[in-house]
């Protein structure tokens, strides 16, 4: 795992006397603020060389002007033959809006910033392989502590039944830039033990980044579950006659601690990159582990090779609805999602993606090949003793800008063959 990240490191640092130069420049999710201005607040221009410090320089002066709610700079690669032609694009959230009459025929209307009602709402439409579609609502109102704050209260039915209130607040100048707070009721469908899962939780969560391309963050919180027919492993639950007949209503107070490493440029397609992750938390009496490594290789034309490695641990015998589960699009596919749970989960893949249409297409379509492998087991057993799932198989994909589709055929060797489906659509 330590030699992908530190190979893949290696592909980011540019070809010796090939310096990245920008090439075009696109403007996205402005209402009032014209495509020229946000250039000219964001001081870049065509022809400019993409120094390691660009993105972060174009953000904070952009940040500085003070016209933006919100605002991403993304780097793309405008050409497939040659990788140091890039695509800059910029992406800024005026706020609210209204559209005004101006009384002029020539222009009856236009579009100004919005100092009414702030009250905003948003659809939340998903499809999770396993737990299926999942719609609703989120309602948010911006700035209730301040600036660069939102509180939202998001609202969805179907695979996942949850109803919350959640506070935010990006900070400058203190220990911490991204603090969030919030309180939530949840249920859902466990696919192992086809039991419903349901969770009262209360948290807080603070984030900083460290240096470029890492993040850390750190969270505490509360938790009661109501988990019907299944008990832990060998002791009975409260009020249960037996193990195995119930357990419901489990309080438990959990905190953990997370470090992200992030070299991808497009999370969506990235490229030459290396993404990582770990996180240890103490929760429900179980010290728990979690690691994530990524890593991504650009082939021949716009071919991509992405290659993972995962694993989740426990010190000890984790409650059921604490397990992580194989199978699915999440680990392994070939397998239906709740194929297998144990206190420890170990997957790998190796996939092939290629895009098909032009990097600068509004949305993207492609194709991907992979295999994958995994296996979970419990707290006392060993690694070495597991028989590992493999799948193989093969997909379609499509990813707009807040739509993202994938649709994979795979078979699971000794299984059967699944389809598998996971769609987002987010704003």
């Amino acid at each position: 795992m330590i030699a992908l990240v530190v190979a893949a490191a290696l592909l980011l640092q540019p070809a010796p006397g090939r310096s990245e130069t920008i090439v075009g420049i696109q403007v996205h999710g402005n209402t009032v603020t014209t495509d020229d201005e946000v250039q000219r607040a964001a001081a870049i221009q065509v022809g400019d060389p993409l120094e390691a410090d660009t993105l972060e320089k174009v953000s904070a002066r952009l940040r500085a002007a003070k016209r933006f709610q919100s605002v991403q700079v993304l780097k793309r690669f405008a050409s497939i033959d040659d990788p140091t032609q890039i695509l800059l694009v910029i992406v800024v959230d005026d706020g609210p809006v209204r559209i005004e009459r101006t009384g002029d025929p020539d222009q009856p209307t236009r579009v100004v910033r919005s100092h009414g009602s702030p009250l905003m709402f948003l659809p939340v439409l998903s499809f999770e392989d396993g737990y299926g579609f999942t719609y609703g609502a989120r309602f948010a109102w911006p700035e209730p502590v301040g600036k660069q704050s939102r509180v939202s209260f998001p609202l969805t039915w179907g695979g996942e039944k949850r109803a919350a209130a959640e506070l935010e607040k990006n900070l400058e100048g203190g220990p911490l830039d991204r603090v969030e707070v919030g309180v939530s009721a949840s249920r859902r469908t466990n696919p192992f033990y086809d039991v419903d899962d349901g969770r009262v939780r209360l948290w807080a969560r603070g984030e900083r980044d460290i240096v470029r391309w890492v993040r850390a963050g750190a969270t505490v919180g509360w938790q009661r579950v109501t988990f019907p027919g299944v008990a832990a492993p060998g002791v009975a639950a409260p009020g249960a006659a037996a193990p195995g007949t119930a357990a419901s209503g489990d309080r438990f107070a959990h905190a953990g601690a997370d470090v992200v490493f992030d070299a991808r440029a497009d999370p969506i397609l990235p490229r030459n990159a290396v993404y990582a992750r770990i996180a240890v938390e103490h929760i429900a009496g179980a010290n728990r582990m979690d690691l994530d490594a990524r890593g991504y290789v650009g082939l021949i034309g716009q071919a991509i090779l992405a290659v993972r490695a995962q694993r989740s641990d426990a010190d000890r015998a984790l409650p059921p609805y604490l397990k992580p589960l194989l199978g699915g699009m999440s680990n392994l596919r070939g397998f239906r999602t709740g194929t297998a749970a144990g206190d420890a989960l170990v997957a790998t893949s190796a996939e092939l993606i290629v895009p098909l249409t032009s990097p600068l297409s509004f949305g993207r379509i492609g194709v991907n090949g992979f295999t994958d492998a995994g296996t979970a087991y419990d707290h006392g057993q060993r690694l070495s003793d597991q028989t590992w799932r493999q799948g193989i198989g093969g997909g379609v994909w499509f990813s707009a800008a807040f739509v993202r589709l994938n649709v994979d055929v795979a078979h699971g060797r000794g299984a059967s063959t699944r389809v598998h489906l996971g769609a987002n659509v987010s704003f």
